[in-house]
Protein backbone atom coordinates (compact mmCIF):
# COMPACT_ATOMS: atom_id res chain seq x y z
CA UNK A 1 0.00 0.00 0.00
CA UNK A 2 2.54 2.53 0.98
CA UNK A 3 4.79 1.44 -2.35
CA UNK A 4 1.22 2.13 -4.40
CA UNK A 5 0.67 5.52 -2.76
CA UNK A 6 3.96 6.46 -3.17
CA UNK A 7 3.60 5.70 -6.77
CA UNK A 8 0.70 7.57 -7.48
CA UNK A 9 2.19 10.58 -5.88
CA UNK A 10 5.35 10.42 -7.87
CA UNK A 11 3.02 9.74 -11.35
CA UNK A 12 0.88 13.09 -10.55
CA UNK A 13 3.33 14.58 -9.88
CA UNK A 14 4.94 14.15 -13.05
CA UNK A 15 1.76 14.80 -14.76
CA UNK A 16 1.92 18.15 -13.82
CA UNK A 17 5.50 18.51 -15.37
CA UNK A 18 4.83 16.85 -18.86
CA UNK A 19 3.42 18.76 -21.54
CA UNK A 20 4.39 21.51 -24.36
CA UNK A 21 5.81 23.25 -21.25
CA UNK A 22 8.30 20.73 -19.52
CA UNK A 23 8.72 21.80 -15.64
CA UNK A 24 10.98 20.30 -12.76
CA UNK A 25 9.55 18.44 -9.91
CA UNK A 26 10.68 21.26 -8.07
CA UNK A 27 8.88 24.12 -10.40
CA UNK A 28 6.10 22.02 -10.18
CA UNK A 29 5.70 22.16 -6.02
CA UNK A 30 6.64 25.53 -5.85
CA UNK A 31 3.81 26.55 -8.57
CA UNK A 32 1.64 24.06 -6.59
CA UNK A 33 2.40 26.14 -3.15
CA UNK A 34 2.28 29.85 -4.64
CA UNK A 35 5.37 30.20 -5.35
CA UNK A 36 7.70 30.48 -8.42
CA UNK A 37 6.97 31.99 -11.71
CA UNK A 38 3.13 33.34 -12.67
CA UNK A 39 3.32 31.31 -15.84
CA UNK A 40 4.24 27.78 -14.43
CA UNK A 41 1.66 28.63 -11.05
CA UNK A 42 -0.93 29.30 -14.36
CA UNK A 43 0.04 26.07 -15.98
CA UNK A 44 0.23 23.80 -13.11
CA UNK A 45 -2.54 24.62 -11.10
CA UNK A 46 -5.12 25.70 -13.67
CA UNK A 47 -4.41 23.64 -16.68
CA UNK A 48 -2.65 20.27 -15.91
CA UNK A 49 -4.01 20.23 -12.15
CA UNK A 50 -7.90 19.35 -12.79
CA UNK A 51 -6.02 16.93 -15.97
CA UNK A 52 -4.43 15.01 -13.02
CA UNK A 53 -7.40 14.88 -10.68
CA UNK A 54 -9.54 13.34 -12.89
CA UNK A 55 -6.83 10.73 -13.96
CA UNK A 56 -6.56 9.99 -10.34
CA UNK A 57 -10.46 10.06 -9.62
CA UNK A 58 -11.76 7.93 -13.08
CA UNK A 59 -8.75 5.63 -12.58
CA UNK A 60 -9.29 4.71 -8.91
CA UNK A 61 -13.15 4.67 -9.69
CA UNK A 62 -12.67 2.15 -12.77
CA UNK A 63 -10.03 0.49 -10.52
CA UNK A 64 -12.41 0.07 -7.75
CA UNK A 65 -15.67 -0.89 -9.86
CA UNK A 66 -13.99 -4.03 -11.59
CA UNK A 67 -12.77 -5.36 -8.35
CA UNK A 68 -16.31 -5.10 -6.86
CA UNK A 69 -17.74 -6.30 -9.58
CA UNK A 70 -15.21 -9.23 -9.93
CA UNK A 71 -15.90 -9.77 -6.06
CA UNK A 72 -20.15 -9.86 -6.49
CA UNK A 73 -19.91 -12.04 -9.52
CA UNK A 74 -16.44 -14.41 -8.17
CA UNK A 75 -15.39 -14.03 -11.85
CA UNK A 76 -11.81 -12.99 -12.42
CA UNK A 77 -13.04 -11.62 -16.17
CA UNK A 78 -16.19 -8.89 -14.57
CA UNK A 79 -15.47 -5.18 -15.42
CA UNK A 80 -17.16 -2.30 -16.12
CA UNK A 81 -16.40 -2.18 -19.39
CA UNK A 82 -16.96 -5.82 -20.46
CA UNK A 83 -20.17 -5.47 -19.14
CA UNK A 84 -21.07 -2.69 -21.24
CA UNK A 85 -21.35 0.61 -18.21
CA UNK A 86 -19.01 2.60 -19.75
CA UNK A 87 -20.68 2.35 -23.31
CA UNK A 88 -24.06 2.66 -22.11
CA UNK A 89 -22.96 5.54 -20.29
CA UNK A 90 -21.47 6.81 -23.29
CA UNK A 91 -24.91 6.47 -25.21
CA UNK A 92 -26.78 8.32 -22.62
CA UNK A 93 -24.66 11.32 -22.82
CA UNK A 94 -24.30 11.25 -26.41
CA UNK A 95 -27.87 11.28 -26.70
CA UNK A 96 -27.92 14.66 -24.29
CA UNK A 97 -25.06 16.32 -26.44
CA UNK A 98 -26.98 15.32 -29.78
CA UNK A 99 -30.27 16.48 -28.92
CA UNK A 100 -28.79 19.84 -27.55
CA UNK A 101 -30.65 19.13 -24.24
CA UNK A 102 -27.07 19.65 -22.26
CA UNK A 103 -23.53 20.01 -23.43
CA UNK A 104 -20.09 18.53 -21.92
CA UNK A 105 -19.80 20.81 -19.06
CA UNK A 106 -23.62 20.23 -18.06
CA UNK A 107 -24.61 18.52 -14.94
CA UNK A 108 -27.48 16.45 -16.68
CA UNK A 109 -25.03 14.93 -18.65
CA UNK A 110 -23.69 12.28 -15.40
CA UNK A 111 -27.04 12.26 -14.34
CA UNK A 112 -28.22 10.80 -17.53
CA UNK A 113 -24.61 8.68 -18.05
CA UNK A 114 -25.07 6.98 -14.59
CA UNK A 115 -28.82 6.18 -15.50
CA UNK A 116 -27.85 4.62 -18.32
CA UNK A 117 -24.95 2.43 -16.49
CA UNK A 118 -27.43 1.59 -14.33
CA UNK A 119 -29.87 0.23 -16.59
CA UNK A 120 -26.48 -1.99 -18.19
CA UNK A 121 -25.70 -3.43 -15.38
CA UNK A 122 -29.27 -4.29 -13.90
CA UNK A 123 -30.25 -5.96 -17.29
CA UNK A 124 -26.82 -7.92 -17.33
CA UNK A 125 -27.58 -9.30 -14.09
CA UNK A 126 -31.04 -9.65 -14.61
CA UNK A 127 -30.32 -11.91 -17.99
CA UNK A 128 -27.31 -13.38 -16.99
CA UNK A 129 -28.95 -14.71 -13.58
CA UNK A 130 -27.09 -15.45 -10.29
CA UNK A 131 -24.56 -18.02 -11.00
CA UNK A 132 -23.77 -17.23 -14.44
CA UNK A 133 -21.13 -18.56 -15.81
CA UNK A 134 -18.26 -17.32 -17.89
CA UNK A 135 -19.56 -17.80 -21.28
CA UNK A 136 -23.22 -16.07 -20.28
CA UNK A 137 -21.13 -13.00 -19.35
CA UNK A 138 -19.32 -12.57 -21.60
CA UNK A 139 -22.31 -13.50 -24.18
CA UNK A 140 -24.60 -10.86 -22.35
CA UNK A 141 -21.76 -8.25 -21.97
CA UNK A 142 -21.04 -8.23 -25.49
CA UNK A 143 -24.82 -7.72 -26.36
CA UNK A 144 -25.34 -5.16 -24.41
CA UNK A 145 -21.91 -3.18 -25.17
CA UNK A 146 -22.96 -3.66 -29.13
CA UNK A 147 -26.42 -2.58 -28.03
CA UNK A 148 -25.10 0.38 -26.84
CA UNK A 149 -22.51 1.12 -29.30
CA UNK A 150 -24.75 0.63 -32.26
CA UNK A 151 -27.64 3.01 -30.61
CA UNK A 152 -24.39 6.10 -30.11
CA UNK A 153 -23.64 5.55 -33.76
CA UNK A 154 -27.18 5.91 -34.66
CA UNK A 155 -27.55 8.92 -33.13
CA UNK A 156 -24.14 10.20 -34.81
CA UNK A 157 -25.65 9.35 -38.15
CA UNK A 158 -28.86 11.18 -37.35
CA UNK A 159 -27.62 14.29 -36.15
CA UNK A 160 -27.33 17.46 -38.31
CA UNK A 161 -25.00 18.73 -37.08
CA UNK A 162 -21.26 18.12 -38.19
CA UNK A 163 -20.33 19.99 -35.49
CA UNK A 164 -21.18 18.26 -32.90
CA UNK A 165 -21.03 14.97 -34.81
CA UNK A 166 -17.05 15.56 -34.69
CA UNK A 167 -17.42 16.76 -30.79
CA UNK A 168 -18.86 13.32 -29.86
CA UNK A 169 -16.42 11.16 -32.28
CA UNK A 170 -13.45 12.89 -30.68
CA UNK A 171 -14.98 12.73 -26.79
CA UNK A 172 -15.87 8.58 -27.46
CA UNK A 173 -12.23 8.14 -27.94
CA UNK A 174 -11.80 9.09 -24.18
CA UNK A 175 -9.74 11.88 -23.37
CA UNK A 176 -8.20 14.08 -20.21
CA UNK A 177 -7.49 16.83 -22.23
CA UNK A 178 -8.57 20.51 -21.98
CA UNK A 179 -10.54 19.52 -19.06
CA UNK A 180 -10.76 22.58 -15.58
CA UNK A 181 -12.19 22.32 -12.37
CA UNK A 182 -15.58 22.61 -13.61
CA UNK A 183 -15.16 18.91 -14.79
CA UNK A 184 -13.54 18.02 -11.75
CA UNK A 185 -16.77 19.14 -9.91
CA UNK A 186 -19.17 17.74 -12.42
CA UNK A 187 -17.30 14.18 -12.34
CA UNK A 188 -15.49 14.19 -8.34
CA UNK A 189 -18.92 14.01 -6.04
CA UNK A 190 -20.39 10.85 -8.33
CA UNK A 191 -16.93 9.03 -8.34
CA UNK A 192 -17.01 9.91 -4.46
CA UNK A 193 -19.71 8.59 -3.99
CA UNK A 194 -19.83 5.43 -6.03
CA UNK A 195 -16.31 4.86 -4.43
CA UNK A 196 -17.97 4.89 -0.49
CA UNK A 197 -20.70 3.13 -1.45
CA UNK A 198 -18.30 0.26 -2.75
CA UNK A 199 -15.83 0.25 -0.12
CA UNK A 200 -18.54 -0.39 2.33
CA UNK A 201 -19.81 -3.71 0.93
CA UNK A 202 -15.86 -4.94 1.27
CA UNK A 203 -16.92 -7.51 4.66
CA UNK A 204 -20.00 -8.76 2.45
CA UNK A 205 -17.44 -9.36 -0.17
CA UNK A 206 -14.95 -11.56 1.54
CA UNK A 207 -18.74 -13.55 2.88
CA UNK A 208 -19.79 -13.64 -0.90
CA UNK A 209 -16.45 -15.64 -1.80
CA UNK A 210 -17.72 -18.30 0.83
CA UNK A 211 -20.83 -18.96 -1.70
CA UNK A 212 -24.12 -17.70 -1.37
CA UNK A 213 -25.70 -19.98 1.27
CA UNK A 214 -23.12 -18.91 3.16
CA UNK A 215 -23.03 -15.68 2.99
CA UNK A 216 -26.89 -15.57 3.38
CA UNK A 217 -26.43 -17.54 7.01
CA UNK A 218 -23.87 -15.00 8.22
CA UNK A 219 -26.41 -12.34 7.00
CA UNK A 220 -25.78 -10.45 3.97
CA UNK A 221 -28.48 -9.65 1.94
CA UNK A 222 -27.05 -10.83 -1.34
CA UNK A 223 -30.23 -9.15 -3.56
CA UNK A 224 -29.43 -5.73 -1.70
CA UNK A 225 -25.72 -6.48 -2.09
CA UNK A 226 -26.02 -6.75 -5.80
CA UNK A 227 -28.72 -3.67 -5.68
CA UNK A 228 -25.60 -1.63 -3.92
CA UNK A 229 -22.53 -2.81 -6.15
CA UNK A 230 -24.94 -1.70 -9.26
CA UNK A 231 -25.46 1.50 -7.85
CA UNK A 232 -21.96 2.05 -6.94
CA UNK A 233 -20.70 0.96 -10.26
CA UNK A 234 -23.48 3.10 -12.06
CA UNK A 235 -22.62 6.90 -9.81
CA UNK A 236 -18.93 5.76 -10.16
CA UNK A 237 -18.20 5.37 -13.87
CA UNK A 238 -21.58 7.17 -15.41
CA UNK A 239 -19.96 10.38 -13.63
CA UNK A 240 -16.23 9.55 -15.01
CA UNK A 241 -17.31 8.53 -18.31
CA UNK A 242 -19.44 11.97 -18.54
CA UNK A 243 -16.31 13.93 -18.58
CA UNK A 244 -13.42 12.08 -19.88
CA UNK A 245 -15.52 9.34 -22.32
CA UNK A 246 -15.17 6.11 -22.62
CA UNK A 247 -11.87 4.51 -21.13
CA UNK A 248 -11.84 1.11 -21.10
CA UNK A 249 -9.79 -2.18 -19.62
CA UNK A 250 -8.30 -0.29 -16.51
CA UNK A 251 -11.01 -1.91 -14.22
CA UNK A 252 -10.29 -5.16 -15.90
CA UNK A 253 -6.17 -4.77 -15.26
CA UNK A 254 -6.01 -3.52 -12.09
CA UNK A 255 -7.04 -6.08 -10.04
CA UNK A 256 -5.66 -8.71 -11.78
CA UNK A 257 -2.08 -6.43 -10.85
CA UNK A 258 -3.20 -6.51 -7.06
CA UNK A 259 -3.89 -10.09 -6.06
CA UNK A 260 -0.05 -11.58 -6.58
CA UNK A 261 0.78 -8.58 -3.88
CA UNK A 262 -2.31 -8.42 -1.83
CA UNK A 263 -3.75 -11.78 -1.86
CA UNK A 264 -7.26 -12.87 -3.20
CA UNK A 265 -9.76 -11.77 -0.11
CA UNK A 266 -11.90 -9.95 -2.47
CA UNK A 267 -12.11 -7.17 0.57
CA UNK A 268 -8.21 -6.70 0.78
CA UNK A 269 -7.62 -6.41 -3.33
CA UNK A 270 -10.37 -2.65 -3.46
CA UNK A 271 -8.56 -0.41 -1.81
CA UNK A 272 -5.00 -1.64 -4.18
CA UNK A 273 -7.43 -1.63 -7.09
CA UNK A 274 -8.34 1.94 -6.85
CA UNK A 275 -4.90 2.90 -6.25
CA UNK A 276 -3.32 0.57 -9.29
CA UNK A 277 -5.86 1.78 -11.59
CA UNK A 278 -5.32 5.63 -10.66
CA UNK A 279 -1.59 4.54 -11.45
CA UNK A 280 -2.87 3.22 -14.62
CA UNK A 281 -4.37 5.86 -15.97
CA UNK A 282 -1.79 8.59 -14.78
CA UNK A 283 0.69 6.68 -16.63
CA UNK A 284 -0.96 6.28 -19.73
CA UNK A 285 -2.05 10.18 -19.95
CA UNK A 286 1.43 10.74 -19.38
CA UNK A 287 2.49 8.51 -22.17
CA UNK A 288 0.10 9.97 -24.60
CA UNK A 289 2.04 13.48 -24.06
CA UNK A 290 5.24 11.91 -24.41
CA UNK A 291 4.37 9.65 -27.62
CA UNK A 292 5.84 11.47 -30.50
CA UNK A 293 2.95 12.14 -33.17
CA UNK A 294 1.61 14.57 -35.37
CA UNK A 295 -1.72 14.64 -33.90
CA UNK A 296 -3.16 13.86 -29.97
CA UNK A 297 -3.71 10.67 -28.88
CA UNK A 298 -7.06 10.03 -26.60
CA UNK A 299 -6.25 8.02 -23.41
CA UNK A 300 -8.84 5.50 -24.27
CA UNK A 301 -7.65 4.35 -27.25
CA UNK A 302 -3.89 3.69 -25.82
CA UNK A 303 -5.32 1.67 -22.40
CA UNK A 304 -7.67 -0.19 -24.92
CA UNK A 305 -4.67 -1.59 -26.75
CA UNK A 306 -2.98 -2.37 -23.77
CA UNK A 307 -6.15 -3.80 -22.56
CA UNK A 308 -6.93 -6.05 -25.03
CA UNK A 309 -4.17 -8.48 -25.20
CA UNK A 310 -4.45 -8.48 -21.37
CA UNK A 311 -8.15 -9.59 -22.04
CA UNK A 312 -6.86 -12.25 -24.55
CA UNK A 313 -4.67 -13.48 -21.73
CA UNK A 314 -6.76 -13.58 -19.29
CA UNK A 315 -9.44 -15.81 -21.12
CA UNK A 316 -6.26 -18.42 -22.06
CA UNK A 317 -5.62 -18.86 -18.65
CA UNK A 318 -8.80 -19.56 -17.71
CA UNK A 319 -9.79 -22.01 -20.22
CA UNK A 320 -6.08 -23.52 -19.12
CA UNK A 321 -7.04 -23.92 -15.80
CA UNK A 322 -10.57 -25.46 -16.49
CA UNK A 323 -8.87 -27.67 -18.94
CA UNK A 324 -6.50 -28.96 -15.74
CA UNK A 325 -9.60 -29.01 -13.65
CA UNK A 326 -10.94 -31.43 -15.87
CA UNK A 327 -7.64 -33.64 -16.22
Amino acid sequence: MTALVILVILLAVISLGIGAVRLSTFAVIEALFGAGGETAQVIVREIRLPRTILALGIGAILGLSGAALQGLLRNPLASPSLFGAPQSAAFGAVLMIALGFADVRSYALPVVAIVAAFSSVFVLLAIAGRNAGLLILILAGLAISALAGAATALVMNLSQNPFIVLEIAFWLLGSLEDRSFRHVMLALPFITIGAIILLNQRDAFRALSLGEEAAQSLGVDVGRLRLFVITGVALGVGGAVAVSGTIGFVGLVAPHLMRPLVGHDPARVLVPSALAGSALLLAADIAVRIIPSTSDIKVGVLTSIIGVPFFLYLIVRERRMLCGGVG
